[in-house]
């Protein structure tokens, strides 16, 4: 090899060295970016894992009417885990009786709200690290509170008069209104909206006059009421009730209203119920006015069987007519059977009211016969013996 081949080996060598060396610090630098990256984004974690918790209330703020259902959600938004959520009251005040916790302890629940659950909640977040809080408040609204003279019953003769007095206070002021209930109705007697009292003159020339009276007192936060019964010395009327629909067709979701009217001395009280079973609880019954909401199936009346009459005693050859009746949703399907599996008689015809007749009847069409009435929600069944005599 000649000296200047020799030269450029060794220049070659030389340059390889060099890049080798730039690239081992390059990886070196790389590698020192990587661990320093690391260790902040450990300490980032660190930091943020080791904070106490920080919570939100929702919602902050909340109105209700007396009886009203609100919940209030505790929500931790940062901190490490685990956290436990607890609601206080002010000044370690107990919760009351109508005040419920979640299980996980992030809701609080205030059934049929009253005025003594009014002010703030708090709720509590507790970590290793420390606590955190947030606040909520309840506004109970009141509704007007009312005094009426003379309380409960008040006695009054035939040709007497007596005053009704009803005093209301409230904020802000509410309207006060005395009405007399009559048939599901109500007679406004007299109302104001500029003073805190009111008071009804009752004059009594025959046992109607007297009745159920109720001083009424409402504001934008609730209504109150108190009643007093007027009861008439030396007469009284036997009280009669009438509904303005006796068969009522709906869609299920709707809501439906019935009305009773009453009449009688001293003024009936009307009561509303369903037969053979509970009223739906999704009901309200105000003096003569029933409305069911978001009304189903199981809101129909299952029929109930009669028969008339419910025995028969005759002789061969005498005919025989028997009404099925049910009461119940229409329609009202109606099917009669013979106890015990023996055959109806040739002669026998059964029409689509119920009714069951035997023209000519014979000493084997003596038995139990059976009526089942049936219609969308169930069905009923009920039974007549017949007997047939020589």
């Amino acid at each position: 090899m000649t000296e200047g081949g020799g030269l450029r080996v060794n220049k070659q060598i030389h340059r390889q060295k060099k890049r080798q060396s730039e690239r081992e610090r390059e990886i070196c630098f790389f590698i020192m970016e990587v661990i320093r990256a690391t260790l902040i984004f450990s300490s980032l974690l660190l930091t943020v894992l080791a904070q106490k918790p920080a919570v939100s209330i929702e919602p902050r703020t909340v109105a209700v009417k007396q009886d009203d259902t609100v919940s209030f959600r505790c929500r931790v938004t940062s901190g490490a885990q685990p956290v436990q959520l607890e609601w206080k009251r002010p000044n370690s005040q107990p919760l009351a009786d109508n005040v419920k916790v979640g299980p996980d302890g992030s809701v609080l629940t205030i059934a049929f709200a009253r005025p003594g659950n009014q002010g703030q909640y708090r709720c509590v977040a507790t970590n290793a690290q420390g606590k955190g809080t947030s606040m909520a408040t309840l506004t109970v609204k009141q509704p007007p509170k009312l005094r009426v003279t003379p309380a409960s019953q008040v006695k009054v003769k035939v040709g007497g008069v007596t005053s009704l007095a009803c005093h209301a206070s409230g904020k802000p002021r509410p309207s006060i209104t005395w009405f007399k209930q009559e048939a599901g109705r109500e007679l406004v007697l007299v109302s104001t909206t500029t003073d805190t009292s009111v008071t009804a003159k009752v004059t009594v020339t025959a046992p109607q006059d007297g009745g159920t009276f109720v001083c009424r007192a409402q504001n934008k936060d609730g209504t109150s009421e108190e009643k007093v019964e007027v009861v008439v010395e030396g007469g009284a009327m036997e009280p009669k009730a009438a509904v303005d629909q006796t068969d009522m067709v709906a869609v299920e979701g709707q809501t439906v209203t019935m009305h009773c009217q009453a009449t009688g001395f001293p003024t009936p009280v009307i009561t509303w119920s369903k037969l053979r079973a509970p009223l739906p609880w999704q009901h309200k019954a105000e003096g003569g006015t029933l409305t069911l909401s978001n009304i189903g199936r199981q809101d129909s009346a299952p029929p109930y069987a009669t028969t008339v009459p419910d025995r028969v005693t005759a002789r061969r050859g005498d005919s025989m007519r028997v009404q099925c009746i049910a009461h119940g949703s229409h329609p009202i399907s109606y099917r009669w059977t013979r106890v015990g599996g023996a055959a109806m008689s040739s002669g026998a015809k059964i029409t689509k009211e119920g009714v069951l007749t035997i023209a000519q009847l014979k000493a084997t069409d003596g038995g139990t016969y059976k009526c089942v009435a049936t219609n969308h929600v169930g069905n009923s069944e009920t039974l007549v013996a017949v007997t047939v005599r020589a």
